[in-house]
């Protein structure tokens, strides 16, 4: 491990791994990546992997069209070959009338800038997923350039591009301590040595806020457990990903006939916790039988809890912070994945004095103090 670093990246999830390859394209030098574990053991292997740009707020709306654009040459553009991105579209509907009337809101802001949301009949839902259950459906919307990517793949796509650019990655070396002083940051402390340092890129998604407290620093970033499961193959029956608003759901058919299923519940207290539990097997179950009624008797093959490192508003935080010199916020709102190759990208350009792709000001983590939350609904 080298004893000194230009950037240290801590974080070894989409986030960290975009970061690391954008600063390393941008011409920054001796970038050193520090990952607990391995490569997308935190969130981003847990994730549900679905890509979308259909949301509420102009921001997530304009981060997501820019990230599903470089997702398309992704593999490409750095030697790793295909990433499976397949844009076969997210089906977004609701069993309910005020729902119904945020979404059409929400597609409002989705065609002012420019991305191709639709909303459609329920005639064309059925014909669109011709299982799903239509009764009672108030509105369907579905847009074509949203889709399913594989989320390993993905950010090993970053971590090549990054390595071949001259960033060091070490796996299994954890952050125990980050030394300052007065304003400037000085060092890294790692279970396997220190690393010389100014500058610390925190990409470490539910774990953020412990990072900071190392620096006596308070993130609004909360670790929200999420649990999924996966049936035994189907022939398949379901191409675009479909996301219930009224049972905070999502279900996605992935290659092999599985279907990936997740809800989000609003009781979940706060917290890193990775346990599974039989209750979300049950209330799943009954949310996905009311939408595919043909799901009923399908075996479930197994399940898992990942988080979300949400921020009071589901937005990202990203930038720097006024206490510390040289220490950077590149963090998700709940959906990092998603939004990776753009937070990336973002958080590279102000690192490098640039004016950046979109403007980023917005989400400071200094809205939180001001009371200048831009609250986005559209999180599952």
């Amino acid at each position: 491990m080298r004893k000194k670093a230009d950037v240290v990246v801590i974080g070894g999830g989409s986030i960290g791994c975009s970061v690391a390859y954008q600063l390393a394209k941008k011409g920054f030098k001796n970038i050193v990546l520090l990952e607990k574990r391995y490569l997308t053991s935190g969130s981003t292997g847990r994730c549900g992997a679905g890509i979308r740009q259909q949301w509420g707020t102009e921001m997530n709306c304009l981060i997501s069209r820019g990230s599903a654009e470089m997702f398309k040459t992704l593999g490409e553009e750095t030697g790793y070959g295909d990433i499976e991105f397949r844009q076969s579209g997210y089906l977004l509907t609701t069993y309910d009338k005020k729902q119904a009337v945020r979404l059409e809101k929400n597609l409002e802001v989705q065609h002012r800038l420019g991305i191709p949301a639709k909303m459609i009949s329920t005639e064309e839902a059925k014909e669109l997923v011709p299982y799903v259950n239509t009764e009672g459906m108030e509105a369907a919307f579905f847009c074509q350039e949203d889709g399913h990517i594989n989320p390993f793949k993905t950010t090993f796509a970053f971590a090549k591009g990054a390595e071949d650019l001259g960033v060091e990655i070490n796996k299994y070396t954890t952050v125990t301590g980050i030394k300052t002083k007065g304003r400037k940051i000085t060092s890294v402390v790692t279970d396997k040595g220190e690393i010389e340092t100014n500058t610390v890129v925190n990409a470490a998604g539910p774990y953020a806020k412990f990072i900071g407290k190392m620096l006596g620093l308070s993130h609004p970033v909360e670790p929200e457990r999420h649990q999924l499961m996966i049936t035994e193959p189907m022939e398949h029956m379901v191409g675009p990903m479909v996301m219930s608003f009224h049972h905070d759901s999502y279900i996605n058919q992935v290659p092999h006939g599985g279907f990936l299923l997740g809800y989000g519940d609003p009781d979940e207290p706060k917290g890193i916790n990775y346990k599974h539990e039989w209750r979300f097997l049950e209330e799943m179950a009954r949310r996905a039988v009311f939408q595919f009624p043909c799901m009923k008797d399908l075996r479930i093959v197994r399940q898992w809890a990942g988080h979300y490192g949400i921020s009071p508003d589901g937005q990202p935080i990203l930038g720097s912070i006024p206490e510390i010199d040289g220490y950077y916020l590149a963090l998700g709102c709940g959906k990092g994945f998603m939004l990776s190759p753009m937070i990336g990208k973002l958080v590279a350009e102000l690192m490098a004095g640039e004016e950046t792709s979109l403007p980023i000001e917005k989400l400071s983590v200094e809205r939180f103090a001001k009371g200048e939350l831009i609250v986005e609904t559209g999180v599952v």
